[in-house]
């Protein structure tokens, strides 16, 4: 396993980070269980979850995922060998997460944070991040930004004063981001050497071979600010590990069980996936290791957020950290990438 520094944290996290949404509607808590002694025994220490978890969230199962993970860690006994990473959410109508519509204010992120702390069955979280943004901006497949006038949000200064004091009470480590556009990064990184408060130390955005919107913007902010990415759906939710190929419907598989992730699912998504999966097969490579081979090769990627519903998915998941490719595969990256830069946002 490779290990690379979190931001400017003395926090050292696995280039595979293992993700967990499934755990709690695909996966049971003794999958879920399973997983982590395996990623933990090939050299993942980074795991990363979601008061949200899991996905599609439901009244019913919202928070599954978390008590998942901390019944792994109190019958492991390995809270001090995992960095632990989950995430507050946004605004939301929902009212099962605070009995109101969620905010990124004090109030809020407070119970946020008492919540998961309960279910993960610890004392402190490594790595606490914004799901997404109080604002209206460009996330979750938008590409284009279209500005609303007159919202009623929190300010991001509000939002780092909160998270300023739950850092303080030593219940959170490290703080940030997720779904957040340059501006945005930038803006909370500024307001924090301004005014001394913590600083984000990551940015968990989507980032694939069929989504390379990061590196127009934000791949020079974290370089420069060292605020790394954590990519997230780095296979596309499994498009690109070569199973849909040729329009195949898998049984089980997520994208064949839920009809909420369409932006992966198109026409043209379908088509450019197949021919990252022919360049991976006609150079001897499974298409999912060639897939997570690139992101993690990315100068501006700190981890690849992974997430597998089987146990020999996750070990093949593991093993594209001992994959380095060519010149010649990433010029053909490139040139697929050329013809329909963002298939799925």
């Amino acid at each position: 396993m490779q290990y690379r520094k979190l931001g400017r944290t003395d926090l050292g996290v696995s280039v595979i980070c293992l993700g967990s949404m499934t755990w709690g509607e695909q996966n049971s808590e003794a999958d879920a269980h399973a997983q982590m002694d395996m990623a933990l025994d090939m050299g993942v220490n980074f795991i990363d979850t979601a008061e949200l978890y899991p996905i599609p969230p439901k009244a019913e199962t919202q928070g599954l995922t978390e008590k998942y993970i901390g019944s792994w860690l109190s019958s492991r006994g390995s809270r001090d060998k995992m960095v632990v990473a989950t995430k507050a959410c946004g605004p939301t109508d929902s009212d099962y997460f605070r009995g109101e519509r969620s905010r990124l204010h004090a109030r809020h992120l407070t119970e946020a944070v008492e919540n998961s702390l309960k279910n993960l069955q610890t004392d402190y979280i490594d790595l606490y991040q914004l799901h997404w943004p109080e604002r209206s901006t460009n996330y979750f497949g938008n590409l284009g930004y279209q500005h609303v006038e007159g919202e009623d949000d929190i300010t991001i200064h509000e939002t780092l004063e909160a998270l300023e004091n739950i850092v303080k009470s030593g219940k959170v480590r490290n703080i940030g981001l997720s779904n957040e556009s340059a501006w945005g990064a930038m803006h909370y990184l500024h307001l924090a050497e301004q005014h001394h408060l913590p600083r984000m130390a990551s940015i968990q955005n989507p980032y694939s071979l069929l989504n390379r919107s990061y590196e127009v913007g934000l791949a020079e902010v974290s370089i420069r600010e060292d605020c790394g990415l954590l990519a997230y759906s780095p296979m596309a939710m499994g498009l690109l590990s070569g199973k849909y190929k040729n329009r195949a419907k898998p049984e089980g598989a997520r994208l064949t069980v839920f009809n909420r992730f369409t932006r992966y699912m198109t026409d043209l998504s379908r088509e450019m996936a197949d021919k990252y999966t022919a360049l991976a097969e006609e150079n001897g490579l499974l298409p999912a290791q060639m897939a997570l081979a690139f992101v993690n090769s990315r100068p501006f990627v700190t981890s690849s957020v992974i997430g597998a519903t089987t146990l020999d998915q996750l070990k093949t998941d593991i093993e594209s950290v001992d994959i380095i490719l060519s010149d010649d595969i990433i010029s053909g990256i490139d040139k697929i990438n050329d013809l329909h830069p963002y298939p799925c946002p």
